[in-house]
């Protein structure tokens, strides 16, 4: 085996670092895409209405369609330099009250929106630079975290979670 490390440079290094990140941003729409056709399966069957105790169906998808917008938009404010600061927990304690106001559209207007905030989403992940991705911002706590760390985990993990939790609501 040809011994190549040896005359790695740090350019070369980073050259390695962004084919593995062009990559993933590929396989991260790919993912957003095929929870966004699961949603869409199963999304037609939620019906109208709220509950007491714990979310409905119809409040579940509601809040979907919270988290698909916000973190949809943050991803794109991040990657395209407009933002360099975000308070997360501020936005999460608002996260009950948009979707109440959310609740009250049609489950299937939800859909619709969801599908639309995915589809942006999900063309961004797939056009935009791997440097963009990598661009941070700085949350409440100081900590700073990458427009490629919101993608993958508040947006599109999260959105697995909700989609296996109306899959099991709805089987």
């Amino acid at each position: 085996m040809k011994i190549e490390s040896t005359a790695f440079t740090q350019a070369d290094l980073q050259g390695f670092l962004d084919e593995v990140l062009d990559r993933e941003r590929m396989l991260l729409a790919d993912r957003l895409e095929r929870a966004s056709e699961r949603l869409s399966r199963i999304g037609r069957l939620v019906k109208a209405g709220a509950g007491e105790d714990q979310w409905t169906d119809h409040e579940l998808l509601a809040h979907i369609a919270v988290l698909s917008k916000f973190y949809g938009v943050l991803v794109h404010k991040i990657t395209s330099g407009q933002l360099d600061e975000v308070d997360l927990l501020g936005n999460t304690n608002l996260r009950d009250a948009a979707g109440e106001q959310m609740a009250q559209i049609e489950p299937a207007e939800l859909l619709r929106m969801i599908q639309a905030d995915h589809a942006r989403t999900a063309k961004l992940l797939r056009t935009v630079e791997v440097s963009a991705l990598r661009r941070e911002v700085k949350t409440e706590t100081g900590r700073m975290v990458t427009a490629d760390y919101l993608a993958r985990f508040p947006l599109i993990n999260h959105l697995e979670q909700h989609v296996a939790q109306l899959e099991n609501s709805l089987a």
